[in-house]
């Protein structure tokens, strides 16, 4: 049997975030052993959006797949240059007129296949297209692509848990994304998916998901109008660390990742 290490880095905010995947990703990698690296990375930018530049800076970091959810069009230069990034992935279900992908096709160092699924939950993030019709249609694509990621990126875990029992056993894993905290239920499911419902955050941990916390507490119990701005208290990174078989599909192992900048 021939098995894959794939490291998924849970969202990314801001410039400290971009510092944790510089400093910790070469350690993390050698440590793992690591094929293949996917990050959600829609709050790269300041936290809300993605620049051109900072899609350059973390593909010269070592990440293969960049995916996001709704802040993705928050830099509103993204519109112009997704297409150029097949790397890049915007949400499938969006509205067909959007720019850019929702999924792709790639290739290890090593020669094996990876496909990468982005989607975004509907229950309160926006009025999308149904996610779970528009993955079974890329599904469909993917005959003899056993190796399947996909990024459910939503705002309730109960979305997210039926994204991991709908596709279990149809793709490698279901990594839940948007929430920022990290849930303890990483685990595989009977049909071989591996699953968590919130792979975390890459940033200040220190934080109101990943926001100065002085900030978000003046908003929320003073109501005052202030501007959130990433923290860098606490730096570090998280995720999920999976092993699977590359002829099945199947998960083999998933483990939650958490490493703070010493």
């Amino acid at each position: 049997m021939t098995s894959i290490r794939i490291l998924f880095i849970a969202d990314i905010v801001g410039k400290p975030g971009r510092r944790a995947v510089r400093e910790l990703l070469p350690g993390l990698r050698s440590e793992l052993g690591v094929d293949f690296v996917i990050a959600n990375g829609e709050n790269a930018a300041g936290g809300a959006g993605i620049t051109e530049d900072i899609v350059k800076e973390l593909l010269n970091y070592g990440i293969h797949v960049i995916t996001s959810g709704n802040h993705i069009w928050d830099k509103k230069d993204a519109l112009k240059f997704i297409d150029r990034y097949p790397m890049l992935l915007r949400p499938v279900n969006f509205h067909h007129s959007n720019p850019g992908r929702g999924w792709g096709v790639f290739t290890t160092e090593g020669g094996h296949t990876v496909a990468v699924i982005n989607a975004i939950g509907r229950l309160f993030t926006g009025l999308y297209d149904s996610p779970f019709d528009a993955v079974d249609r890329v599904l469909q694509e993917l005959e003899g692509v056993p190796l399947r990621i996909l990024d459910f990126h939503a705002e309730t875990t109960a979305e997210k848990q039926v994204a991991g029992h709908y596709f279990d056993g149809r793709v490698t894993a279901v990594i839940g994304t948007h929430t920022h905290v990290q849930t303890s239920d990483a685990w595989i499911l009977p049909g071989g998916t591996a699953y968590i419902t919130d792979a975390g955050m890459t940033g200040g941990l220190d934080s109101v998901i990943g926001v100065k916390k002085e900030q978000a507490i003046q908003r929320m119990v003073q109501g005052l109008p202030i501007r959130y701005e990433p923290s860098n208290r606490r730096v570090g990174l998280e995720g999920v660390f999976l092993v699977a078989d590359v002829d099945t599909g199947k998960a083999l192992e998933i483990q939650r990742i958490r490493r703070l900048i010493a």
